[in-house]
Parts: C-alpha cells; structure tokens; sequence
C-alpha cells in the first residue's frame, strides 16, 4: 500500500500539480461498492450526470490510457444549421444507441449515436432559456421549454404525448409567484430551469428567477400524465417550517430557486435538491433572518415532497453564494464505517459531506463567528465542514485572484454596503455549477473550478451587485479532492476558468473527460490530471462529456455550443460530436478564444475625436461624440470616453470637471504606466504615452469606474 501511495503521489507532483495530501486509492480503506440502484451507466448514458447519484461515471473501459491516443472524431453535427447565435448548456443522455439532447432554440434532437443522422427533431417554442438536459422514462422524453411548459415526447418519434405549463398564477393562490406591485421583482415569476430527472414513474423539474424576485418551488409531475404529484416551496410560507426565518413578507420574493436538477437515492426514497440564494440578491436588509431554504441542500420524500432534513450552507446569503449544483451520492469508508453521504457545495470553493439518511456532518462542522454589518443584519456564524477548502477563501496575488486595486477586499463572508467590496471566492468563482465526477477507482472526487473575483455592493442607486471588475483576470482548474477527509488530493491551476458547466467524465479505462471555454476537450490521466489527448471542438464546452457503447465499440460524445459566463465572449455554437477508436472526422477550425482578462468593451473612441481628453466621473454620450453633462460614482463606465484609442507619443489629459462634486483620480493597473493623483473638481493632469500597450486604470476614489487606453 504504502509503495502505491508513493507512486501516486509523485505522479501527481511530477503533472505540475500542487499535491494537497495523500491519494485516497491508497491510503485509507478500499472504496467500498457503489449502490446498484443508481444505475451505473455502461453501454447507455441515460441521464444529465449518468446516475441518480449523479456520479458521472462510466463503466465503459475500451478508451483507456494506453489506446486514448488513438481518439478521432467519429462523426459531427451541427444541430441548428451552423448557428453561432446561441450557447448550449444541454447534455447529452443515451439510450440504446439514441442520443437526446435539447438546444436553447428550443428544439429536442434524437441523433444516431453511430453515425450522427438526426432521427427526429420537436420544436418546442420559440421563447428561449437555457436547456441542461432531458429525462428518459416510459417510453418518453421530458423537456422543459422557455415558455415554462413541461413537455413528454413520444421517444421513438418524437412527437408530443402531453404538456402541462408550470409556474402560473394559480399555483398555491395569491402569494404563488413575484408580486410585480412591491418594486422588487420588475414581475419576473422566473422560468423552468435545470435538467429534468426520472425516477419510478415521477419526473422531478426545477427553476430559475431568484435575482429578479421569484418565489422558489420544486416540482414532481406524474411522468404519465404530467399532472403535479407535489410541490415544494423552498421560502415558506405561513405555517410552513422555516417561514419565522423570512421578516415579514419578504418570503413572497424570497429567492430560493432550484435550478440545477437534483440526486435520488432509491433505497431510501429521498430527493436531494439545492436551493438558491434569496432576494434581494445582495441586500439583506429588508429579509432579516436565517432565510431558510435558501443556500440549502433539502432531502424530500421522492413520493410526497416533504421534508425530512435540510443544512443551509450560508446564513442570510448577501454574496450569491448559493451552491447550487447537481449533489452528488456516494458511499464511503471514514473512520473504518461505511457512510452513505451527499456530497454538496461549490461556490464556497469545500464540500460539505452529509450522511445521506440524517443530514449529519460526516466530517464535523463547526459555526464561526465570520464579519458583521448591522445594516445588512449579517448573521453572526457561519457553517465550516472539517477537511479542507480545495481553492483559496481569499484573494491572492500569486493567483488569477489578483484584486484590481483600491478595492475594497476580504475573505469570505466579508460583508459589503455602498463601496464595492472585492471577496473570493466570487459569484462565479469556486466551483459554481461544474458538473463534478467520483470515480470509485480512485475514491476521488473530480471538480473544475474558477479563479474569479466579485465586487459586491448593495445594488442600490445604480449600483452593480456582483460585479466582475473590469481588467480583473480569470482563470481556473481542476481539483480531486478526497471524500474520505474531505481534503484536496491534487490541486491544478490552468488557464481557464472551469466552473459554469464545464462538466468532468470519468471511466473505467482510467481516462477523465473535460471541455473548456476555447472549445478543447481534452482527456486527462484520473490519477494525475495529465493531458493524454485533445481536440478542437470548435465553440467553448459548457456541458458534460458521455459514454455509451454501441455493438461493442465505446464511444465519447459531447455537445459544445459556449456559454455567456464567466467570459462574455465565449466562442458559441451547435456542435454535437462523437469520438471512437480510430475515428478520422478531423477537428474543427479554432474560433477566437475567449479574452482571459475581463474586458472594457465600450466601443472604441479615436484621440482625436475625444481631443486627447478623458473625463473622469462621466459616461460617454456617443450621440454627442463628448462627455455626458452629470456626475457618475457607482458606474463601471465613468470614463469619458470609456475606450480610447491613440498613437504611441500621444499625450492625454486626464480631467475632474467642475461640475464634479467629488475629488477624482485615474490609476493604471496592473502596469504602472500612470497616476494622476487626486485630482479636485477643475483640475486636470496629463501623459505622453511612449509604448505600446493596452492600459487599464480606474478611479482611485470610485474603483468600479475603469477605463481602457490602446496605444499603437
């Protein structure tokens, strides 16, 4: 044992990772056997994440480490005709050699897995969301659609069997949805979101909407009818358990969405799903209280939607910390006891192992007293699980973290008000809704992950609320962390951030699967994370790699349409692809990558036309071609103009109108190039610009304004 935990444990040092502790394979007990009720996918991959434990694995083991090389493109389809309009965050599932899969068009997809055909495809609308994936069962395919209407297609042609609309007025009676009269939800009710699930003659469907004021349900529908079998309010109402956790009425807008798709465990009956944060999303002071169940996990009869236990994650949430994520199921040997645990968490960057049955902490947790504001009634602890977190909990300057400066920073749970307050891990940093993968080979758990700062503040007055500053940079990786002491095993940073549905396969063959925002989907050795094979899939991957197997012969499939976050200018598409031994469908052309520095990306305005001139505190009026005629404090484009474009040897002139109320000052970063101090209203300061370059800088006094200068 102890000579396996030496090799493993250089393979990973030698792969550039950072070695966290020793490899689960070898060190504790053996991983015990996984419950067979799962449904271990091999020849079929029948749902979103494989399982109903949504471990993302497969017992296929043809693509090994030794024959990966060998990988090619089988076949590729563009399902919408080549368009580049939309992301895809739909996953494929296959049964029987049929692949199924949704696009944000609005169109269902039954392709042959050998060849690519499509079978049949079903239009389901033409009001558009994001797709994750649908469900299989009794002969039929569930799709949600954007028009919030849940759909049962006939699986071998696709046409509809049944539909029933969700999320309508007369869900529950008057207090069902957003009430547009309080002035917080605008009268957003929110919309269908996540992948649907089947289980013994249910389909479970979840939701989306909590940032504009929805109130937060869950649904099981009867699978052979579509009628509602049970809904689940996750902010209570009256004389629902957790409602004395919502002041006054702010229940009624609370949040609390489910909009990544659930785990089952069969033998014991119970649904495990996780909620989102509340509303408002980053002002807690109208929403005193716990906000139960909001940032929770809730374990719920898979018959009747009742509650059997619930943790909550983050208390009173005010920083979209919500992780929400597909929970996964495993069973595991800590302390010499065989435990069958829910593993859950992801933007907080650690896990929060709980035993599946009780809701019990496998690992211990511990309620410390994090940073307190009372405007924001700030809870007083927060929960830490025992182990280990496998990103860090604060911004660093070795790291993609790196805070713009004049920030505000701090670590997590560091509460804001009016200034923006940088913190990582961010609203889009840690492991957000990165499908993660255990492999019961090595006993680890497998998660992409982001290195994304937030600004936060209170979102009033024009304020933004989760911001990502401007100029900040992304980046990401993986991690394999250790269920068994809830410590990471390997920690890699990359290049990508890896967190928005940048799923992860593992199999048998001991190879793991993962797609990034510039369009390459690589295979990794499960052991070190080494790159053993890549391939250009032509639009960013932000969904899950799959499995199947058809007359013996093992196949890779993925869908790679982009996404819109964290890069805004993530390559898009509608590229359907499977792989095999020996395929020769060459690889796509590669797009643009996405920029990995959060760009300006105001329209550029020449030296001459803004007379070498930028005004700080004011938005450009590009009607007038000239500054506008009020001050800005709390916008990111009070720069005036925000994008300027000069030759080398150009000199600007950096000014603080009169008209300003407030003392200025513009900064380069994170380059040094300039510093115009504080400028007070009248006062102006210039610059010749001798090199060539792309300078940001912002204002030193408000540092959410920034600014780009080019220079060439």
């Amino acid at each position: 044992m102890q000579r396996r935990k030496f090799l493993a444990s250089a393979a990973a040092g030698a792969a550039g990772a950072t070695v966290v502790g020793g490899p689960a394979l070898a060190g504790g007990p053996a991983v015990p056997a996984q419950p067979a009720a799962f449904g271990r996918p091999g020849k079929n991959f029948p749902k979103v994440c494989g399982d109903l434990g949504n471990t993302n694995h497969s017992n296929l083991s043809r693509i090994s480490k030794r024959t990966v090389h060998r990988l090619g493109g089988a076949w590729h389809t563009n399902l919408e005709g080549g368009s580049t309009a939309a992301a895809q965050q739909s996953t494929a599932v296959v049964q029987d050699g049929v692949l199924y899969v949704q696009t944000t068009q609005q169109n269902v997809f039954a392709v042959d897995g050998r060849t690519g055909a499509i079978k049949w495809k079903t239009n389901l609308g033409t009001r558009s969301t994001n797709m994750r994936g649908v469900a299989l069962g009794e002969g039929k395919v569930f799709s949600t659609s954007g028009a919030n209407i849940v759909y049962a297609l006939d699986q071998k042609t696709g046409a509809v069997v049944w539909q029933k609309a969700l999320i309508t007025a007369d869900e529950g009676g008057a207090d069902s949805g957003c009430d547009p009269g309080n002035g917080q939800c605008g009268g957003l009710t929110g919309t269908l979101a996540g992948a649907v699930v089947y289980f013994d003659g249910l389909i479970y469907v979840g939701m989306q909407g909590s940032t504009g004021g929805a109130r937060g349900r869950a649904y099981a529908l009867n699978a052979a009818t579509g009628e509602i079998a049970w809904t689940f309010w996750s902010a209570p109402g009256p004389g629902e358990f957790g409602h004395d956790t919502w002041a006054g009425d702010s229940w009624k807008t609370g949040g609390a969405v489910p909009w990544i798709h659930p785990a089952i465990d069969p033998e014991l009956g119970l649904v495990y799903w996780t909620f989102s944060g509340p509303y408002p999303r980053t002002d807690g002071s109208s929403r005193a209280g716990d906000n139960l169940f909001a940032n929770s996990i809730v374990a719920l009869d898979a018959k009747t939607g009742r509650r059997r236990w619930h943790f909550q994650s983050v208390h009173h949430d005010i920083w979209d910390m919500d992780n929400v994520m597909a929970p996964v199921l495993i069973d595991v040997v800590v302390q010499r006891r065989k435990r069958q645990v829910v593993v859950y968490g992801s933007k907080v960057g650690m896990y929060y192992i709980l035993d599946r049955r009780t809701g019990e902490a496998v690992h211990g947790m511990t309620e410390r007293p994090v940073p307190q504001d009372v405007r924001q009634r700030t809870a007083p602890t927060q929960p830490f699980p025992g182990g280990a977190p496998f990103v860090p909990q604060e911004p660093r300057i070795d790291k993609a973290t790196r805070p713009v400066p004049f920030y505000e920073t701090g670590g997590l749970y560091t509460p804001h008000w009016d200034r923006p307050v940088i913190i990582f891990p961010g609203a889009g940093g840690g492991a957000d809704w990165a499908h993660l993968s255990f492999n019961p080979h090595t006993g680890w758990i497998y998660v992409g992950y982001g290195l994304i700062n937030s600004g936060y503040s209170n979102a009033r007055d024009g304020r933004v609320n989760t911001s990502r500053p401007l100029g900040e940079y992304f980046a990401g990786g993986i991690a394999a962390v250790d269920p068994v002491t809830n410590t990471p095993v390997w920690v890699k940073d990359g290049e990508w951030s890896l967190a928005h549905g940048n799923g992860i396969l593992t199999t048998a063959g001991r190879v793991m699967f993962q797609g990034g925002p510039d369009g390459v989907l690589h295979a990794m050795d499960d052991v070190t994370g080494d790159v053993l094979w890549s391939f250009q899939t032509g639009a960013g991957v932000h969904t899950s790699p799959i499995a199947y197997e058809i007359d013996g012969e093992q196949y890779i499939a993925v869908l790679a349409g982009g996404n819109g976050l964290p890069y805004p200018d993530i390559p898009k598409g509608d590229h359907l692809w499977a792989f095999k031994l020996g395929g020769t469908v060459a690889p796509a052309p590669a797009p643009t990558p996405p920029s990995q520095r959060n760009d300006v990306r105001a329209a550029p305005v020449t030296g001459a036309a803004a007379r070498y001139t930028v005004t700080i505190g004011r938005i450009w009026d590009a009607t007038r071609g000239a500054p506008g005629a009020t001050e800005n404090t709390v916008a990111q484009n009070a720069m005036a103009p925000q994008h300027l474009t000069i030759p080398v040897g150009a000199t600007v002139t950096f000014v603080n109108p009169e008209g300003n109320a407030s003392a200025h000052a513009a900064v380069s970063f994170f380059d040094d190039e300039f510093d115009t101090g504080v400028l007070m209203p009248g006062k102006s300061w210039t610059h010749t610009f001798t090199t060539p370059g792309t300078y940001f800088y912002n204002d030193a006094v408000y540092p959410q304004n920034t600014g780009k200068i080019v220079v060439s």
